[in-house]
C-alpha cells in the first residue's frame, strides 16, 4: 500500500512533462513548404484574351526549333523576374496552338511580342536576360511602332487567319489519322479531301445564291404584272413565228409556179415528141399561139419544097 502511494507523485510528474514535450515537438516539426507557382505562364487559344490587359512579354516557340531550345533557359530566368517587375512572362507552343500562330502571323521562330493594355509590339532586340530586363524596366518599347489595328490579334482579319490555321491543322490531323491509323494510301487521302472540298464548295455556293435571292429579290419577279407581261410576250412571239412560217410557205409556192412556167415555155418551144405543138397552156395569148402555128407551117412547106 505504501509503495503505491509513493508511485503516484512520480506518475503525476511524468504527465506534467509529457504535454510540454509534445507541444514542443509539434512546433519544431518543419511544415511542408508551399510550392512556388511557376512564373512562366502559358497562353492557349482558349484564354489568349487575358493578355489584352496588363503588361506581357510573350514568346512563340516550337519544341523542335533549335533556336527556341537555346532561348528557353534565358526566358525562364527572365520569367523569374516578372513578378518583381510587374510583368507577365508567357510562352506559346505554336504546334499545340495553331490559332494563335495565325492570329499573330508567326513566320519565324522564336518570335517575341510585347503587349501593354492591348497594344502589341514585336520585339527586335538582343535575346539575353539583361536585354529583356532593360527593355521592360527602361520602357524601350515606347520607341517602337505598334502593330496596326488592322493586323491586331482581335481584328476581323486576324480572327479569320486564326480560323484558317485551325482548319489547316485539323485537316493535317485527319490526313495523318487516315494514313497512319486506317492504312489509307496518301493518294486516297488526297482524293477524299478533294471530293469533300468540291461538295463543300457546291453546297456553299447554293446557300449563298439562296440567301442572295431571299435578301435581294429580282424586281421583275417581284412585280405583280410580271407573269401577265410574260404571257403576252409569249403569245406575240408565237404569232410572229406563225407569220414567218406563212411567208415562207408563200415564197415556196411562188417558186413552184415560176418553175412550172419555165417548164411550159420549154415544152412549147421544143414541141411534142411527134412534132406537133402541145395544147394551149394557160397563161399564153391566142395571138402568140397563132404565130407559133404559122411559123411551124412555113417550116413544113419549105421542107416539102
Amino acid at each position: 500500500m505504501s509503495a503505491i502511494m509513493l508511485s503516484l507523485p512520480g506518475r503525476a510528474d511524468l504527465r506534467s512533462w509529457t504535454w510540454p514535450l509534445l507541444l514542443l515537438l509539434l512546433l519544431s516539426t518543419p511544415r511542408p513548404a508551399s510550392a512556388k507557382p511557376d512564373s512562366l505562364k502559358e497562353v492557349t487559344d482558349g484564354d489568349w484574351e487575358k493578355i489584352m490587359t496588363g503588361e506581357w512579354m510573350i514568346e512563340f516557340y516550337a519544341p523542335w526549333c533549335p533556336a527556341c531550345q537555346q532561348l528557353q533557359p534565358v526566358w525562364q530566368e527572365f520569367a523569374d523576374w516578372g513578378d518583381d517587375m510587374g510583368v507577365n512572362i508567357a510562352k506559346v507552343d505554336v504546334t499545340e496552338q495553331p490559332g494563335l500562330s495565325g492570329r499573330f502571323i508567326i513566320t519565324s521562330l522564336p518570335t517575341i511580342y510585347h503587349c501593354k493594355d492591348g497594344v502589341f509590339r514585336k520585339y527586335q532586340g538582343a535575346r539575353t536576360k539583361d536585354d529583356f530586363l532593360s527593355f521592360v524596366d527602361e520602357q524601350k518599347w515606347k520607341s517602337m511602332e505598334p502593330v496596326s489595328s488592322w493586323f491586331g490579334p482581335s481584328s476581323f482579319l486576324m480572327n479569320s487567319m486564326s480560323a484558317l490555321f485551325k482548319l489547316s491543322m485539323f485537316i493535317r490531323r485527319c490526313h495523318n489519322y487516315m494514313t497512319e491509323q486506317l492504312g489509307i494510301p496518301v493518294w486516297g487521302s488526297y482524293v477524299i479531301f478533294g471530293l469533300v472540298t468540291l461538295f463543300a464548295g457546291l453546297t456553299l455556293g447554293l446557300l449563298l445564291v439562296f440567301i442572295a435571292d431571299y435578301v435581294f429579290p429580282s424586281r421583275r419577279f417581284s412585280s405583280h404584272d410580271y407573269y401577265q407581261r410574260k404571257q403576252a410576250m409569249e403569245q406575240q412571239r408565237l404569232i410572229q413565228n406563225q407569220d414567218e412560217d406563212q411567208e415562207a410557205d408563200g415564197e415556196e409556192d411562188d417558186d413552184d409556179d415560176e418553175d412550172d412556167d419555165h417548164d411550159g415555155v420549154w415544152r412549147n418551144r421544143r414541141g411534142s415528141p411527134e412534132g406537133r405543138p402541145e395544147p394551149r397552156v394557160q397563161g399564153y395569148s391566142d395571138e402568140a399561139l397563132r404565130k407559133r402555128a404559122v411559123g411551124s407551117r412555113e417550116e413544113d412547106d419549105e421542107e416539102d419544097s
